[in-house]
């Protein structure tokens, strides 16, 4: 079962099929709206940038997002809470994004909300969607990490919000410009390279008698 994932996955990031998407989805949960305790320095001649490292914060917000691999448009969503009845919402946005005559592969983690009779009943009135769950601790979907955690928690952290409004504005402002200048993404490893990997790890592991 691990391995045809592995396999699933991989092919749809290197060759995705004919008159089809590929969408990784991703949920970053309790986004914190945080405020500096002191303001931000600014920069000056020959002296950098000073901000305090401790913060107060002004509660949380959910961030759905979508990166579409061929294009990479992202779209994005913001709710107050993390249910299936979201999720669904999302499917909807995300169904209004692609064209009605192509089928959506959509990649995903394995989250109790995905997988609710909710989801399965849309899945049921919407055939031209199929979900691909992956194996989490292996591919950890890279194309959602390039975009939702890795870019957008370094502007997070640089980032100041006195309410969750500013904090939910300030995320829509952010993929409007990621979508300006979308970056597609370009899989490289095979799924052969991940288990001959994945091996040399175990190996190592082996070797050092943990």
């Amino acid at each position: 079962m691990f391995i045809d994932k592995v396999r699933d996955i991989v092919a749809l990031y290197i060759d995705p099929p004919e008159r089809a998407v590929v969408i990784c989805v991703d949920e970053k949960t309790t986004v914190q709206a945080l405020d500096r305790t002191q303001p931000v320095l600014p920069l000056l001649p020959g002296t950098p940038q000073r901000r305090t490292h401790d913060y107060v914060r002004h509660g949380t917000i959910d961030l759905y997002a979508a990166l579409n691999l061929t294009t990479g448009m992202v779209t994005h969503q913001l709710t107050a809470r993390h249910r299936a009845v979201e999720f669904k919402k999302f499917l909807n946005l995300i169904e209004k994004t692609v064209p009605a005559n192509l089928k959506v592969h959509v990649v995903l983690d394995n989250s109790s909300t995905h997988k609710a009779p909710t989801i399965q009943r849309w899945l049921l009135g919407h055939p031209r969607f199929e979900f691909h769950f992956t194996p989490h601790f292996i591919i950890m979907d890279e194309p959602r990490r390039a975009m939702v955690r890795r870019d957008h928690q370094q502007w997070l952290r640089r980032g100041t919000h006195r309410s969750v409004k500013e904090l939910a504005r300030s995320i829509t402002e952010w993929v409007g410009t990621w979508n300006d200048e979308p970056r597609p993404y370009v899989w490289h490893k095979t799924a052969d390279e991940i288990f001959g990997s994945l091996a040399q790890f175990c190996q190592r592991i082996l070797e050092s008698g943990h």
